[in-house]
Order: C-alpha cells, then structure tokens, then sequence
C-alpha cells in the first residue's frame, strides 16, 4: 500500500506500479543489511570466541567502512552511467557471494588470521553492499516528484530500518539457535532471492514500465544538459561546486559517527553493561525499538519536511539533530535496563531520521535525476569515513576509558551537525540547482 499523499495526482495505475518498483528495491535493501550488519550482531560472540578486545574487532569494522566509503564515491558516478537496477543486482550478487564464502570458511574450521582474513572479506562485502543505498536513490529519483521526496524519505526510513530489524533481530535468533556462522549462510540466501526478483519487477524510469517520463522538479529539470549522457566532468562540477551538498556533506560525516558510534556497540553494551542477551525479551525490545524508532523518525522527518517546512531538509535534520544529543546522552547515564532497552528506540529515531532526510532524499533533491548517485555516494562516503573511526577509535577508547565514556566521545558530532544545518535552513532544490 502506498503512502496516502498524492500531491502530483498521479493515476492509480502509477502509483501501483511505482509501489512495485521501490517496494522489492526496499526489500534488497533490507536484504543487504542483513548481510552487513550481521557482523554487528555478532559482535560479542567473534570478540569471545576469537579473544579479540574491542580495539582488534574496531580494526575489522573499520576495514569494512572505509572500504565502503571509498566504493560508494566511487560506485556512485558508476551508478549514474549504468542505471539503478544494474548497480542493485550487481551488488546483491557480489554481496550473496562473499557471505556464502564467510558462512563456509567457518563452516569448515577457518579460524587462522581472524584479523586479517575477516577484514579482507568485510571489505569485499561492504564493496559490494555500497551499491545497495546508490541504487535506490538513483532509481526512485526518477519515480518520485521532489513534492513527493519527504515521503520517500519516510520510505527510505523503512527499508533502513526493517534491514536493521532483520539483521538485529533475525540475526539474533540465528545466534541463539545455530552455529555463530549462519548468521553470513541465512542473509546470502535472502539476498540471492531479492536478486532474482529485481530482475523482473524493477525498471529504472517509468517510461521502461509503460508510463510517461515526468519532471521531477530537482536541481536536474531547468539544466540544459540534463538530457545528455553522464560524464565525469559534468558529475563532479554538480557535486564540488554547490556549497549546500558540501555542507550537507560535512553533516553526513557527523551522522556517520553518531549512527555507527551507537549501532557497532550497541549489543556489547546491552550485554556487558546491562546484562541483555541475544534472544531475552530486553534484547528484543531493544532491536524491535531500533525498527520501530527507525520506521517513526523517517515518517516524521518526511511530513514535517514536505507539509510544515515545504520541502527544506535542513530544519528537520536541526530539530533530530538535537533529539539525538538528548537522547544519546540519556542512553549512556541512565542504569535500569528496562529503560535502557526502550532509549535505544527513541535515540535511533532521531538518528535515522536525520539519515534518511540527508542521505535519501537530499542527495536526490540538490544531485538531481542525473547525478542523484554521485551525492547519494558522496553523502554515505564521508558517512562511513566517520563510521571507520567508530571501529578502531572507539573501541580503543571503550578499552582504555571504559563505558561511561561512549556516548561523551559520540555527542560532539550531534552537536555540529546541528551547527551545520542552520547554515543551509532555507536551502531548497531551486536554490541550489544554479549553483
């Protein structure tokens, strides 16, 4: 079922076959999740089985993020020349690949050089998860009106969060009931299943489903070369000429700090500060609560944006940016863990909130139909550059200073990228198409 706002007045018809479009692309990316955020959810079972410190795990996140932040600026122009679906099926088979040979090197005893070997394999696996984000941007940026976006904001809200709900929860269940390894086995299959069925069902544009090509109302609809090929030059002049995407760009970094900063640690905390384990009903609450929090803070970040702000992001990212600070800080301080299991919901909210709104819909608002995975890709580079520090740099600090300093080292970023949004409060895709 599509959201109820239909402010284009698209027929029924349309709408069903865009729900049919972003609904499996969604579902991949979902999928995705699963199989990169199952080194999360297992991350206290690898430091124990492996007697790896939380410095040593950092070192095999950190391998994985920065790999990623290096593919999607990279993958992102790469997007844009190929088009949305070829990128998608193109990562969710390299992703279905690795996965399976990470699930059966363990499967048959594989345990020599953990560091290094599941660093190099992170690595490939996040290379080919940062097609994922890239992809659903790039496609949709043609489905859906800028009118329209704060809604698919809220979307792209859901598809993150049910990934997370999947990997988490689904994840912690595998773990509960199964060697520590199927939780790479289980996620490749989904994956590998959501590859066949974007084959049939996603079309890049609706004119390839049988519809008429619109205006989307993008920084792309008044450029006189947006009818071109894609070519380099004309990518990197829309992206590091336009001080709004850099600005926004700097924001992502500290998005990317604060999101990883909470996700990569938050089931070591549960466990080793509160006594949650996999399975127990506070565990549940905790990554249900990631979901649902998830699910409420892109919602809420797409009407505010489209129906209260007419289509600025920025003042809504203001507004989460500072429920994240409140809330972090909370997480961090308070002892009882009921209450601790329920903050993880609310602080994730207001953190995939911003995600969302930045991410997944500025990126197509200021890049536009024709460079919508170049900012997609430059926005979640600089966001897992800063996640690459959460790995080796927190986990070092968690050892040295110990838990009562997570959320302090995490804030700071909140704090700027609130700082950062007021500096762009009006900007609006019209007003930085020029640029």
């Amino acid at each position: 079922m599509e959201f109820k706002t239909n402010v284009m007045g698209h027929s029924k018809e349309f709408r069903l076959r865009r729900f049919s479009n972003w609904f499996p692309l969604g579902l991949t990316y979902a999928a995705f999740y699963m199989g990169r955020y199952n080194l999360n959810v297992s991350s206290k079972t690898i430091m124990d089985l492996f007697n790896l410190s939380k410095a040593d795990f950092g070192i095999i996140a950190t391998a994985g993020f920065w790999t990623y932040a290096l593919s999607v600026i990279i993958n992102g122009p790469l997007a844009d020349k190929i088009g949305g679906k070829k990128a998608i099926l193109l990562g969710a088979l390299g992703s279905t690949i690795v996965n399976l040979i990470v699930g059966l090197l363990f499967l048959n005893g594989w345990q020599t050089k953990i560091i290094l070997g599941m660093s190099l394999l992170y690595s490939a696996n996040q290379y080919f998860q940062s097609f994922g984000a890239l992809s659903v941007v790039k496609v949709n940026s043609s489905w859906f009106h800028v009118k329209e976006r704060g809604v698919f904001g809220g979307i792209f809200g859901i598809m993150i969060s049910s990934g997370y709900f999947l990997a988490l929860t689904v994840g912690g269940y595998i773990l509960s009931l199964l060697p520590w390894y199927y939780v790479f086995l289980i996620p490749a299959g989904f994956i590998f299943i959501m590859f066949v069925i974007d084959t049939f069902l996603v079309k890049d544009k609706p004119s390839q489903a049988g519809y008429n090509d619109f205006n989307t109302g993008d920084a792309s609809s008044n450029d006189p070369e947006k009818d071109k090929p894609v070519d380099w030059g004309y990518l990197l002049k829309k992206v590091f000429t336009n001080p709004i995407i850099i600005t926004i760009m700097v924001a992502e970094f500290c998005t990317g700090f604060v999101r990883q900063g909470l996700l990569l640690w938050v089931v070591p905390f549960l466990k080793e500060v509160h006594q949650i384990e996999h399975g127990t009903y506070l565990y549940n609450v905790a990554t249900i609560g990631i979901t649902v929090g998830g699910i409420l803070g892109g919602l809420l970040c797409g009407f505010l944006s489209d129906k209260i702000f007419h289509s600025r992001r920025p003042p809504v990212a203001f507004i989460f940016y500072i429920g994240q600070i409140i809330f972090v800080l909370l997480l961090g301080q308070i002892k009882n863990p009921v209450v601790v299991s329920y903050l993880v919901g609310v602080c994730c909210m207001f953190i995939f909130g911003v995600h969302g709104m930045l991410s997944g819909t500025a990126s197509m608002d200021f890049g536009g139909t024709k460079a919508a995975a170049t900012v997609t890709g430059l926005f979640d580079g600089v966001q897992y550059v800063a996640s690459g520090f959460t790995g080796f740099l927190l986990g070092a600090g968690l050892d040295k200073f110990g838990w009562s300093a997570w959320t302090f080292m995490i804030i700071p970023f909140s704090i700027i990228g609130a700082i950062l949004m007021t500096h762009v409060w009006n900007a609006t895709p019209s007003k930085g198409a020029s640029h």
